[in-house]
């Protein structure tokens, strides 16, 4: 019987753990897990392990957590002892999801077989950081998962494979990235498959036409301008939705919009303006057309359907939203 193939996974967030799992469910070997150190998190900012990390350690799998890969970076020492530790581990390929450290290639150079990595975009559009976010908040019809042969350039490598799914009108980054955790986790498995078997991956030279960065999602684009037009907010919202939540200032207090939808109004209001409160949507001016707002959030509150957010915040039409 021949020996299962031997995976070295380097991931940190949900997306990386759906990986993960279906890659120790579907039998291959997983000698090391590299994942980021705990970091503060919660209320209390305890010390919390990754996603990645609490599959592992419940599954037996040994874990390393080094700060850095680069010998050349702030933490010298961890980077040297964690790629000894590397090449002292007997494997076949690195497949690499969501890591949030940098691979030099020295490190990409180990794996006998190459170092594969799940991104979550139909590459060369969206690579970077943030493509599901970015996908969402440009329009982007569709989306998909791509697997690459990773080099030292930011998600530059040779495609292996890909698979598609349509971006839906009332998706979010949280439904988005759920959808697209599992067929990434469904891709890989199929790839690893086919590289156990065949021995390599057939993989296709980037286009250079096409290619965007997702720039990583800073807590100060969360501000909604609501002189933009309204369809490009509501793509915002969703975008934004669960981090970091878009919003916008009213008397001083900044509330969180979870949900809201295009809609045609020309009132004249100046944007920002609400221009009509019910419990079916709070309708506020836009630069084009109106954003009804069915969910939201005050400060120290709860998301809640419009409904019960205008019970215990009551709105007025006339009241504005301040201007970014």
């Amino acid at each position: 019987m021949t020996q299962p193939l031997r995976v070295v996974f380097a991931g940190t967030p949900e997306f990386a753990a759906a990986a993960l799992a279906a890659i120790h469910a579907a039998g291959f070997s997983v000698p090391l897990v590299l994942t980021q150190p705990d970091r503060p998190a919660g209320r209390g900012m305890k010390l919390t392990a990754s996603p990645v990390k609490r599959f592992a350690v419940e599954k037996g799998l040994k874990v390393a957590q080094p700060a850095s890969l680069r010998r050349a970076g702030k933490y010298p020492q961890e980077a040297a002892e964690a790629i000894d530790l590397l090449r002292a581990t007997p494997h076949d390929v690195m497949v690499v999801a969501a890591y949030g450290l940098i691979l030099p290639q020295e490190v990409l150079d180990i794996p006998p077989r190459g170092a594969i990595n799940i991104h979550a975009s139909l590459l060369p559009r969206w690579r970077g950081a943030a493509p599901i976010h970015r996908a969402i908040e440009a329009g982007d019809a569709e989306t998909g998962i791509t697997l690459m042969q990773m080099d030292a350039g930011l998600d530059t490598g040779a495609m292996i494979r890909e698979a598609r799914t349509p971006i839906l009108p009332d998706d979010t980054t949280a439904t988005l990235h759920d959808r697209l955790a599992q067929m990434g986790a469904e891709l890989i498995v199929a790839g690893l498959s086919d590289l156990e078997r065949d021995g390599a991956l057939p993989s296709t030279p980037q286009p250079e036409d096409g290619t965007t960065y997702a720039e990583k999602i800073a807590k100060n684009e969360a501000a909604l301008d609501w002189r933009r037009p309204a369809v490009e907010l509501a793509r915002q919202i969703r975008a934004f939705d669960p981090f970091p939540g878009a919003f916008g200032t009213l008397d001083n207090a900044a509330i969180k919009i979870w949900s809201a939808l295009p809609v045609d109004a020309s009132s004249g209001a100046e944007p920002g303006t609400i221009t009509e409160v019910s419990s079916d949507g709070i309708i506020v001016a836009c630069g084009g057309g109106a954003l009804k707002l069915t969910q939201l959030q005050k400060p120290g509150g709860k998301r809640l359907p419009v409904r019960e957010f205008l019970a215990g915040a009551p709105l007025a039409k006339g009241q504005r939203f301040a201007l970014q």
